[in-house]
């Protein structure tokens, strides 16, 4: 038996290759939609992907299973597990097999059975791998988002990304069961999981890749539990925001994504396209470093650092897929790159790009401010402090007086917002501080300035609190 593992440290996603090297044939699970590492992989392993397969839908990128299949001929195997809202909407079309809970084939000496395992979503399976050539009880699951290292998928994106009220609650109950049926599992297996830390599948997922059933009824939290009230409630306690793209996700997954090959080629463009796209309104992004945007950049534009390991989810937040979105490339060969990290989360209508050279003239520079000198202004100015990080990370500690609008929500809250005195942005490390000074600046706001250092500065000059202390003090 082979096994290979594959990981995308923007998204902390993690797929598998698994395949019998005497039979040459190949399995992919969860695939991402770039395929070619796979394609790649079973070129250099010598043998043929027959088979791909994933665990569910996702709401986190764009599968790639559909892409893989088509392009190797492979069978393509998907949960017919979900209820009427959760099937797949291209599952009648050639090639395709539904699976449902104790179905079971083989690639060549492997044996695959299908376990159903609801609770993330409804249609959520796992993979029970066996190696028949050598062995008669299974090696090891490919969990998906069921099961991570540490920790258990989050149960409510149905609804808090998907917008299916009343699910979250079943969702939890659904996954408790889940644990309960793995509890009962041999300590020996291997866990193969579909993410890592950073994830926003789970809420406190481990960064290594793999772990053991033993080890995870041990110390994974999810597992400490006997009562499934309080399992329910500490599952549901605490969960990240969801990022505004998860239901994009979901969509296109449900439906079929469609294959990368039909996708129009973005054209290279000049400044003057770029002037003409701006006054016009259309949605801009540039990619380049921190650095480099706030020392000069064209007026209109919004910075998303494309060298930071969020860049992905962070487009994912703010991108409106309704609308074309074009690109400011952080160097003159990074098109490819950026194109299949925007394709990865299903930004597909990308009709054109612009390199560095735009900046050649008429440029502005963004504000940025340090903690030491906003401690020394404060006491003079009349400044507002929007801290746009997550809600749990303002909770545990804030800058006192300090506004709170997570990122991925401040558009929609550009209104309640003064114009009449300054802004200033600030984040756990500059990175989302600056994202955000950019997307006010393009939006209209005068005078904006970039807390562009981290937690570690600003606690240090500036007086913090908490809100979660407040809240137990109440309590």
């Amino acid at each position: 038996m082979l096994l290979r593992y594959f990981y995308d440290e923007k998204l902390a996603q993690a797929s598998y290759l698994v395949g019998c090297v005497a039979t040459g044939e190949a399995l992919v699970v969860d695939p991402a939609r770039n395929v070619l590492p796979y394609l790649r992989a079973a070129e250099k392993e010598g043998v043929r992907i027959t088979h791909v397969t994933e665990t569910h839908i996702h709401a986190d990128f764009v599968s790639g299973s559909r892409e893989l299949a088509a392009m190797t001929g492979a069978g393509l195997y998907l949960s017919d597990m979900g209820d009427a809202h959760w099937k797949y909407g291209y599952g009648d079309e050639a090639g395709v097999h539904l699976v449902r809970e104790g179905d079971s084939w083989q690639v060549g000496n492997i044996r695959v059975e299908v376990l159903h395992t609801p609770g993330h979503t409804p249609e959520q399976i796992a993979f029970l791998i066996t190696d028949s050539a050598g062995a008669d009880q299974p090696m090891g699951v490919f969990t998906g988002d069921f099961l991570f290292v540490g920790d258990v998928g989050r149960p409510d994106l149905l609804e808090a990304a998907a917008g299916y009220k009343g699910t979250k609650e079943i969702g939890a109950r659904q996954q408790y069961r889940t644990v309960q049926r793995f509890r009962k599992m041999a300590d020996h297996l291997q866990i193969w999981p579909g993410h890592g830390a950073g994830s926003a599948c789970g809420k406190a997922l481990g960064a290594i890749p793999s772990t053991t059933m033993g080890y995870e009824k041990l110390f994974n939290p999810a597992f400490r539990f006997d009562q499934e009230e309080a399992f329910v409630a500490w599952l549901l306690d605490s969960q990240p925001e969801p990022p505004r793209y998860f239901a994009q996700m979901k969509k296109v997954n449900k439906l079929g994504p469609p294959l990368t090959r039909s996708l129009p080629t973005p054209a290279h463009y000049d400044r003057s396209r770029l002037e003409r796209l701006l006054q016009e309104g259309a949605q801009v992004f540039d990619l380049r470093a921190r650095g480099q945007f706030a020392a000069a950049h064209v007026p209109g534009t919004v910075n998303v650092p494309a060298d930071h390991p969020s860049f992905v989810t962070q487009i994912g937040w703010l991108v409106d897929y309704d609308r074309p979105v074009y690109v400011l490339l952080p160097s003159i060969d990074a098109e490819r790159e950026v194109l299949n990290d925007l394709r990865s989360i299903g930004v597909d209508n990308v009709p054109g790009y612009f390199s560095p050279e735009v900046l050649a003239h008429r440029t502005q520079a963004l504000a940025v401010v340090t903690a030491r000198e906003l401690a020394q202004r404060l006491p003079h100015e009349d400044l507002l402090i929007l801290d746009v990080r997550g809600r749990s990370e303002y909770h545990e500690k804030h800058i006192v007086g300090a506004r709170h609008i997570a990122l991925g929500y401040l558009l929609d809250q550009l209104a309640s917002l003064p114009t009449d005195r300054p802004i200033v942005t600030q984040c756990a490390s500059g990175y989302r501080s600056q994202i955000a000074a950019s997307l006010l600046a393009a939006a209209g706001f005068d005078s904006v300035l970039s807390l562009n250092e981290g937690m570690e500065c600003w606690s240090r000059f500036l007086p913090t609190e908490s809100s979660v202390a407040q809240e137990a003090v109440r309590g």
